[in-house]
């Protein structure tokens, strides 16, 4: 009997939905937005509120964090540049059903929702929108899907450096913590606070809800490419 071949990987695997879309819809999109920057730990949306505008990232990495009725926050998802952020509440009418918060210093556009609404029916973006949402769903699962912590967290760490588009050779500063880095990867809060300092030759410092990468080449060597 022969093997049964490997599925396909899927054509939104690792695409933002500036390049699921395409840059005349996201021009589009963009037409007449108001440009704002936020500074590394600030809030961008909040849990809760209704859904008025949506947020373009242009530049800087956020996450996405849910207050449980238990009054823990859970980590929903990191965001970077050429992704939306807070189009769900937008698209159904609802309220924001997470907090968004800037992991580095961040430039947004904002879309109101009527021109929001207005550009994703003119062209067409609704398909876009759900294969978009079904990738975050599948990196996230992939994410948490097992191995050697160290270069799980490397990979990962690399990543959000890598969207922050830090000038080469400068330190990047996360505002991330250990529990989430923790249940991004689908580990305990100590095998991440291990791995840390097993990075820390690597260039890798932390502190209290602060990440700061200080030689990314040397992080990179702690991260094989099959991790990344």
């Amino acid at each position: 009997m022969t093997e049964a071949a490997a599925p396909p990987p899927s054509d939104t695997q690792g695409r933002t939905l500036r390049q699921l879309m395409g840059e005349p819809a996201w021009a589009a999109m963009l037409g007449g937005a108001l440009v704002r920057r936020h500074s590394i730990g600030s809030t961008l949306l909040r849990q809760g509120e209704p859904g008025q505008h949506v947020l373009a990232l242009l530049g800087g990495v956020a996450k996405v964090l849910r207050l449980e009725r238990s009054g823990e926050l859970t980590l929903l998802a990191f965001r970077g540049p050429g992704e939306l952020l807070g189009e769900v509440a937008v698209l159904d009418g609802g309220t924001r059903s997470a907090n968004v918060l800037s992991i580095t210093d961040c430039t947004v556009a904002v879309l109101a929702k009527p021109a929001f609404l207005r550009v994703v029916a003119d062209q067409d973006l609704y398909p876009v929108l759900v294969r978009y949402a079904l990738a975050r769903l599948r990196e996230s699962d992939l994410a948490r899907a097992g191995g050697d912590i160290l270069p799980r967290l490397a990979a990962a760490l690399l990543t959000l450096a890598d969207l922050s588009a830090a000038p080469p050779g400068s330190a990047v500063e996360l505002a991330l913590t250990r529990e989430e880095l923790a249940q991004h990867l689908g580990v305990s809060r100590n095998t991440v606070s291990a791995g840390l300092g097993d990075l820390g030759p690597f260039g890798v410092q932390c502190a209290r809800k602060r990440i700061l990468l200080t030689d990314l080449p040397a992080l990179r060597r702690a991260a094989p490419r099959s991790a990344l």
